[in-house]
């Protein structure tokens, strides 16, 4: 059988939509097998061969040759095998060729309509491999409809989707505007790949950065890490590689024209451009700018530190609903606490205060203490009497002794504290006597004159 210009066609959808030849003469197998069938019975042993130079299709249905026939679709008797190869004997598998023309038509649309579908799913993977290489780029596309608050936009070869939480607050859009944005996913389904678009996630702000800045794109300047409130605040951290280029300066760009650049595309959100350190203590101090910092505490265990500030920049050092301490946090990955020198000199001084309640501590050793991370009697309580021990340059039984005391201090500051809060819970013995007096009834006598009786004094002698 000879399917009308079948090779020109497989060679061209082979080469237009990067379909493996063979794929494509494997359906063509499949669909004429399946229509054999269709006409001789399900369980035929059917099997096709393709000329790859010809073109040529040539289909054979094998039968066995028995004695009695049970199964006609596979089997024909002695006889009948005679008819195809007179030397054949029982048991023989003849392969006896068919002449296609009754189910030619019917498998050629097979072939067709399965051709079709290895078509577009080889178009989906062709999407699929092209953009997943796009994944944590930019791409540009042109807006073209809208879909219960996303934004489908048109890629060329594919779509691209932009989901509200994706989309930037007030940013508004018409059909064929052109966008730029994010590709965050690349997602094979089984309609076809799926691309993910975002304009608010911090990567953006680092890719359009790559693109502004040519020391980013060389690998001069180093781009550690984002973080960002989208269309309000962001911070970027930057390094260098050479101590002769300025990463900030070169972020910030001539009159600050490549910030500007990336702040117009941002519709208006803040950059904070910050100089990354190695010194975790510097670069905190950096990301909380323009604040100045007085000291830091670090808390190395719980990856926190407590950030104290000159009154005058305590506002400015949190931000706008804290937004400037919570992108810090964000971009150095530690929990900042940002307190004045009013509220920490406050602080200090209760500390003191309250570990010299103890019998053994005086103002050196509470300052030492102080200095080791015992702010409190509660920190003196939480610990061991080895550490404790260890700071105090004492016996851990002694330490034990100064542990014990610390609780019960802790327990009376805790009963003083409940009491002040409540005092009219607390009631004087005495207090109360006299109102249990003074509520008895009126006329209540006396037992002992209901009686008639004298009442008898016991220290007085009796007759």
């Amino acid at each position: 059988m000879l399917i009308t210009d079948i090779k020109r066609v497989i060679d061209q959808v082979s080469r237009e939509k990067g379909i493996d030849p063979e794929v494509l003469i494997n359906t063509l197998k499949e669909a004429i097998v399946s229509a054999a069938r269709k006409k001789l019975g399900p369980r035929a042993d059917i099997e096709v061969h393709y000329d790859g130079k010809t073109g040529e299709v040539e289909v054979f249905h094998f039968k066995e040759v028995v004695e009695e026939v049970e199964f006609p679709e596979n089997e024909l008797t002695l006889e009948q095998g005679y008819e195809f190869d007179p030397e054949c004997e029982i048991g023989d598998s003849l392969g006896i060729r068919i002449d296609t023309e009754e189910f030619g038509r019917i498998a050629a649309q097979s072939a067709k309509q399965v051709i079709i579908q290895k078509m577009r799913e080889a178009e989906r993977n062709a999407v699929y491999e092209n953009f997943i290489h796009k994944k944590g780029k930019i791409i540009n596309g042109i807006v073209q409809r809208f879909d219960r608050g996303s934004i489908i936009v048109n890629l060329g070869q594919a779509e691209a989707v932009l989901r509200p939480r994706e989309q930037m607050p007030r940013e508004n859009y018409k059909r064929g505007d052109r966008i730029r944005a994010y590709v965050l996913d690349v997602l094979e389904e089984s309609k076809g790949a799926q691309i993910i678009l975002s304009r608010t996630h911090p990567e953006f702000l680092m890719e359009l950065f790559k693109t502004e800045v040519p020391e980013v794109a060389e690998g001069i300047v180093t781009l550690q890490g984002a973080a960002r409130v989208p269309g309000v605040r962001a911070k970027i951290a930057v390094s260098s590689t050479d101590s002769d280029v300025d990463p900030v300066g070169a972020c910030v760009g001539m009159k600050g024209n490549r910030v500007q650049n990336i702040v117009q595309e941002l519709r208006g959100e803040k950059i904070d451009i910050v100089q990354w350190s190695p010194d975790v203590a510097r670069f905190v101090c950096n990301a909380l700018s323009p604040a100045e910092i007085s000291r830091v505490i670090i808390d190395e265990d719980n990856r926190s530190m407590e950030v104290i500030v000159n009154d005058e920049y305590l506002s400015i050092a949190i931000g706008k609903g804290g937004q400037n301490v919570s992108l810090a946090c964000e971009i150095t990955g530690w929990h900042l606490e940002v307190t004045s020198e009013e509220e920490y000199s406050r602080e200090v001084k209760l500390g003191y205060d309250s570990l010299m309640k103890l019998d053994n501590v005086g103002l050196p050793m509470a300052e030492i203490l102080f200095k080791s991370g015992y702010a409190s009697l509660m920190d003196i309580v939480e610990t061991s009497p080895e550490e404790l021990g260890s700071v105090m340059g004492i016996s851990a039984e002694e330490a034990a002794a100064t542990i014990a005391q610390a609780k019960n201090r802790l327990m009376e500051e805790q009963a003083a504290a409940e009491m002040s809060a409540h005092p009219s819970e607390t009631k004087d013995p005495a207090h109360e006597e006299e109102q249990v007096q003074a509520e008895a009834p009126a006329d209540a006598e006396d037992p002992a004159a209901e009686t008639g009786s004298d009442v008898v004094d016991d220290n007085e002698a009796k007759p």
